[in-house]
C-alpha cells in the first residue's frame, strides 16, 4: 500500500475518533443523565432524582467547562430539575448541595424553580455536604426538609461587595488613568478612584435591597418570621448542629439518611432507587470508568464501535 493511502486512511481514523468523541459528548449533554445513585449502589430508572449543586454558584451556562470545574451552573442546575419533574417515573429529587455561594441571581433562579416544582406537587429535599452557605443556603431553603451533617458549615445570609481601589499605587508609579464616560456613575467601583460618599451609598442601597430579598426568601422558604431571620442574618457561619437548634435545618444526617426519609415521604417502600442527573466533562467522557457503570448501555456499545473502527484502520494501514 502507498504511503499516501496509508496517510489517508490514518486521517480518517482520526476523523472517525473525533466524530465519535463528540457524538458522545452531545449525547451526554443532551440527555443530562448519567448512571443513578453514584455512592448509593443504586441502578437508573428508580424513583428518586439527585441533583448536585457544586461549587461557585453562576447564573449563566457552562457547568465548568470542558475539563470540569467547580462551578454550579443554574442554567444547568434548573434544566436537571425540569427534566426530573417532568418524569413520571420520579417521585422526589434530592438536592446535594456542596457550595459556599456565589451569583445571587444564579441563586435565585435554582430556588425558584424548586418552589415551584414543590407548587406542581413533587417533593424536593436538601442534603448538605462541607458546605451550603450564602447562595447555597439561599438555594436551599426553598426545599421542603433539609439535611445537614454536625460539621456542615452553613448559613451566612448576607450580601457582599468589595471594591480594590488602586489609585494610590498608581500614583506611586507613575500611572495617570484617564477614562471617559457618559453616565454620572459609570466608573463607579471600577478601582481606578475613590468612591464618593454619593456611590456608597448607592452602592449600599443596591446590597440592602438584595439582602431585603435574600432574608425574605428564607423566611418563606423555611416558614420562619422575617424579623427572626433578619436577627439570624448577620453574614455569620454556622455549624449543621448550630442550625438545627437556630431552625435554619430540620434534620442531621448525610445523603444516604436524607434519601431515605424522601423516599418514605412519597411512599417508597425499603431502600428507594436514586437516579443522578449530572453534566460530564468531555475528560470524563472519554476516560472514565465506563465498565463499572450502570450507565454503561449506548455509551458503552459508542465505546466499543470506536475500538473496532480504530483497529479495522490500523490493519488496513499495514
Amino acid at each position: 500500500m502507498s504511503s499516501g493511502a496509508k496517510w489517508a486512511i490514518g486521517c480518517g481514523a482520526f476523523i472517525m475518533l473525533t466524530i465519535f468523541a463528540v457524538l458522545l459528548l452531545a449525547l451526554t449533554r443532551v440527555a443530562g443523565l448519567v448512571g443513578g445513585g453514584a455512592g448509593l449502589g443504586q441502578t437508573a430508572g428508580g424513583d428518586v432524582a439527585l441533583i448536585r449543586v457544586e461549587g461557585v454558584i453562576a447564573a449563566g451556562g457552562g457547568g465548568g467547562g470542558m475539563f470540569g470545574g467547580e462551578v454550579a451552573s443554574a442554567e444547568t442546575v434548573v434544566r436537571q430539575l425540569q427534566q426530573a419533574a417532568e418524569k413520571s417515573n420520579i417521585k422526589a429529587i434530592m438536592l446535594r448541595i456542596n457550595s459556599p455561594g456565589g451569583s445571587a441571581a444564579g441563586s435565585q433562579e435554582m430556588y425558584q424553580e424548586i418552589r415551584r416544582i414543590r407548587d406542581q406537587g413533587k417533593p424536593v429535599f436538601v442534603s448538605m455536604g462541607d458546605m451550603a452557605a450564602s447562595g447555597g443556603y439561599y438555594i436551599a431553603s426553598a426545599a421542603e426538609r433539609i439535611f445537614a451533617d454536625p460539621g456542615t458549615l452553613t448559613g451566612s445570609i448576607g450580601v457582599i461587595s468589595a471594591n480594590l481601589e488602586m489609585s494610590g499605587l498608581f500614583q506611586k508609579i507613575g500611572v495617570k488613568p484617564e477614562v471617559l464616560k457618559e453616565g454620572k456613575f459609570k466608573d463607579m467601583g471600577s478601582g481606578l478612584r475613590p468612591l464618593t460618599d454619593q456611590e456608597r451609598q448607592v452602592m449600599q442601597s443596591l446590597l440592602a435591597n438584595v439582602y431585603d430579598q435574600f432574608v425574605k426568601a428564607v423566611a418563606d422558604g423555611r416558614g420562619l418570621p422575617v424579623e427572626r431571620v433578619r436577627a439570624l442574618a448577620t453574614g455569620q457561619v454556622y455549624t449543621g448542629e448550630q442550625a438545627l437548634k437556630l431552625k435554619l435545618v430540620d434534620e442531621l444526617g448525610g445523603l444516604a439518611p436524607a434519601v431515605r426519609a424522601l423516599g418514605r415521604r412519597v411512599g417508597i417502600e425499603g431502600k428507594p432507587k436514586v437516579v443522578e442527573f449530572r453534566s460530564r466533562s468531555l475528560m470524563d467522557i472519554l476516560f472514565g470508568d465506563v465498565s463499572t457503570s450502570s450507565a454503561r448501555g449506548w455509551r458503552g456499545l459508542l465505546y466499543d464501535r470506536m475500538a473496532d473502527a480504530l483497529t479495522r484502520s490500523a490493519l488496513q494501514a499495514q
